[in-house]
C-alpha cells in the first residue's frame, strides 16, 4: 500500500510518500520520496494576516506538483494538513478551495493540539527506556507543540503560538514566554527523569552538526553551544560557516532559543532527535485508522 502525507507548515510544505507492508505482524514503513518546498507562508501571515499573491500562487503550483507525484507513485491514500500559518490566514479557506479545484487535493486546517498528536503518532517513546518520562518538542515556524509521555500513556499535550517565524517578526511577547514557562513547570512533572524527543528541521540540523550517533541522546549543552555561536553571526555568516540554505539560516537561532527554554524550564538534560515529523505521524495515523476500519 502506498500512503502519502502533505504537511503545509509556516516555513515549508512537505510531501512524504511511504510504502507500507506488513512484516512479522507489524507495519514496515519505507520512504519512497520526500519533497520539501520552502513556501514560508508565515512571513506573509504573521505580519499581514493573509497569504500574499506571490505565495498564494506558490501554494497552488506546489500542490499541483504534489498531486502529479502522488499519481505517479499510485498513492492509495493521502491526507493533506495545514498548520499555524494557514490557521491564521484570513484567505486560508479561499486558497484551500482553489487547490481543490486546480490540484484536486483536499487540505484540512488542523488545530495545534492535533498537530501535537500527529507528532506523538510516531510512538518513539514506546521504544525507549521505561525508566524515563519523555517530552516531545516540535518547533515549527508558527507554533511549538509539546506532548508529555509517561508510564506508557500520553499525560499532556499543548500547542503554543511560539514559532521561529513569529519570533523573527517580533510577535512572541514576554507574556507568551511566561505562559509557556508556567505550563511546563506545572504540567511536566515526573518522579522519573524527563528526556526530550525533538522534531523539526532545525533540531535535525543541530543533531547532524553535533556528530551524535543515531539513536543516542544529545546533551542540552550542545543546543546552548550552537545557540551562543550562531546568535552572534549574521544570516549570511551562518549560511557560509554551516552550509545552511537561507530559509534555514534565519530560523535556526529562534528554534534553538525555543528548545533551550523548554528544556531549561522542564529541567531536561538530554534530547533524542529521531528524524520524525508531522508528515511521518500523518502516514502512520492514516495506516492505523484504516487498520481499525479493517480497510486493509
Amino acid at each position: 500500500m502506498i500512503i502519502a502525507a502533505i504537511d503545509i507548515g509556516s516555513n515549508a510544505a512537505r510531501l512524504l510518500i511511504n510504502e507500507v507492508k506488513p512484516s512479522n505482524g507489524k507495519a514496515e514503513f519505507t520512504k519512497l520520496n520526500l519533497l520539501r518546498i520552502p513556501l514560508r507562508l508565515g512571513f506573509d501571515v504573521f505580519s499581514n494576516g493573509k497569504i500574499g499573491a506571490e505565495r498564494k500562487q506558490m501554494v497552488i503550483n506546489t500542490m499541483k506538483i504534489f498531486s502529479q507525484l502522488m499519481t505517479m507513485y499510485k498513492v492509495d491514500h493521502y491526507r493533506a494538513c495545514a498548520t499555524s500559518a494557514m490557521r491564521d490566514a484570513k484567505n486560508g479557506q479561499e486558497i484551500i478551495d482553489i487547490v481543490k479545484q486546480e490540484a484536486d487535493i483536499n487540505i484540512e486546517i488542523i488545530s495545534g493540539d492535533e498537530e501535537a498528536t500527529l507528532i506523538y503518532e510516531n510512538h518513539v517513546a514506546e521504544g525507549l527506556d521505561k525508566d524515563f518520562a519523555y517530552l516531545y518538542v516540535d518547533v515549527g515556524g508558527g507554533s511549538t507543540e509539546l506532548t508529555f509521555y509517561e508510564n506508557n500513556k500520553m499525560k499532556y499535550e499543548h500547542s503554543f503560538n511560539i514559532g521561529t517565524i513569529r519570533f523573527l517578526n517580533g510577535l512572541v511577547s514576554q507574556e507568551m514566554w511566561e505562559e509557556m514557562k508556567n505550563e511546563i513547570k506545572d504540567k511536566i512533572k515526573s518522579k522519573k527523569p524527563v528526556v526530550a524527543i525533538g522534531s523539526g528541521g532545525n533540531i535535525n540540523k543541530i543533531f547532524s552538526l553535533s556528530k551524535t550517533k543515531d539513536g543516542k541522546p544529545m546533551p542540552v549543552s550542545v543546543i546552548k553551544k550552537y545557540l551562543k555561536e550562531m546568535q552572534n553571526l549574521s544570516v549570511e555568516e551562518r549560511m557560509h560557516y554551516y552550509q545552511f540554505r537561507e530559509d534555514r539560516a534565519d530560523v535556526i537561532v529562534p528554534a534553538l532559543q525555543i528548545f533551550n527554554n523548554v528544556m531549561t524550564w522542564a529541567e531536561i538534560k538530554h534530547i533524542y532527535v529521531p528524524k520524525i515529523s508531522v508528515a511521518d505521524g500523518l502516514v502512520k495515523s492514516i495506516y492505523y485508522n484504516l487498520k481499525k476500519k479493517k480497510s486493509i
